[in-house]
């Protein structure tokens, strides 16, 4: 373990020393090459000038090159890929999409993508609202809010070990350990072995992502309550508004769209869900998903990199019309902040 923290901080340290070192070297070259001082008249003014169109690229390259090397890249070799055979050598065209429109547990897959993008992402969204509107009218809204939003700082493997815990099964006669099977034998009901039951594993699964970032959509959400003008909200108020009408006739109309960007968000990450899946279940007992399906036929059982690689390009061309759609509502939004 002191390895490990060391190790830790040793790389925080690094990584941040050789950034700083970076740009302030960066900059440091470059005033150098085009300096401004001791320079007069028309040579300065050129020499800023210069200094103003190469001073972005010296921030934004890095970024860019990383992008290319670690995005760009695998996108069009993946596109490849799903062109090839089983060891990504030979081309066998449509093959391997034909395969996953005929397999079972691709289209497995696809319904419980398609149930987690049904619950999951209205469930985050209309909790983390409700969350929102709550704690901004009780003096210890702080504290809750910093409750509600702590899970996100947890790993999606940990906060499924955490949830491994709380579905925990012992055998019948012994104590059971698991939060809710304890609560349900307390009651006299019959411990489960909650996630490997068919079809309903997966709303289990689902709850822990919804319990990870209901926190996230309640901090944006909360943002976006408090840029409501009072005089809407007092307006509506004199007029003989109801609370509950205030919320969803007055508050609710002004923040749809950073509602919609929030839902997007949420939905962008179930389709690419694959950490809870894996630690939960591993696919087990008709809850496998998209992202895990890929996984297993990529890097498991002797590894296809064509049916692997095909199955990445279509969870690809899921998220990427909602997050070009995304990227377009939130940019409008904040134009109209300006």
């Amino acid at each position: 373990m002191g390895s490990q923290i060391f190790s830790a901080i040793l790389v925080i340290i690094v990584g941040v020393g050789g950034c700083v070192a970076y740009f302030w070297g960066a900059n440091k070259l470059l005033d150098l090459a085009f300096p401004s001082r001791g320079v007069a008249g028309r040579a300065a003014i050129d020499n800023l000038r210069r200094q103003g169109i190469v001073r972005p690229w010296l921030f934004v390259g890095p970024a860019l090159l990383i992008l290319t090397v670690y995005l760009i890249y695998p996108v069009v070799d993946t596109l490849r890929l799903s062109f090839m055979d089983r060891a990504g050598q030979n081309f066998v065209g449509l093959a391997n999409y034909q395969w996953a429109v005929g397999d079972r547990e691709f289209r497995t897959s696809i319904l419980n993508n398609f149930l987690w993008l049904a619950v999951v992402p209205a469930a985050c969204t209309f909790l983390g609202l409700i969350i929102a509107v709550l704690t901004d009218k009780i003096w210890w809204g702080n504290i809750a809010k910093s409750l509600v939003f702590m899970p996100l700082a947890i790993s999606f493997v940990g906060a499924s070990v955490i949830w491994k815990f709380i579905y925990e099964y012992r055998a019948e006669g012994q104590t059971q350990i698991g939060i809710l099977n304890a609560f349900i034998q307390y009651l006299g009901g019959t411990p489960q072995v909650w996630i490997s039951i068919p079809f309903w594993n997966n709303f289990f699964l689902m709850v822990i992502l919804i319990w990870i970032q209901t926190g996230f959509a309640m901090v944006i959400l909360s943002s976006a309550l408090r840029g409501i003008p009072e005089e809407t909200i007092e307006a509506a108020v004199i007029d003989g508004a109801n609370p509950f009408q205030i919320f969803w006739r007055i508050m609710v109309p002004q923040i749809w769209g950073t509602i919609a960007v929030v839902w997007t968000t949420i939905t962008i990450l179930v389709l690419k869900v694959f950490d809870i899946v894996l630690t939960m279940t591993n696919g087990q007992w008709n809850s496998q998903v998209l992202a895990n399906l890929m996984f297993d036929w990529m890097f498991r059982g002797g590894g296809d990199f064509g049916r692997g690689a095909a199955i990445a390009v279509v969870i690809m061309l899921a998220v990427v019309p909602i997050m070009i759609w995304n990227i377009r509502q939130a940019t409008r939004e904040s134009g109209e902040g300006h």
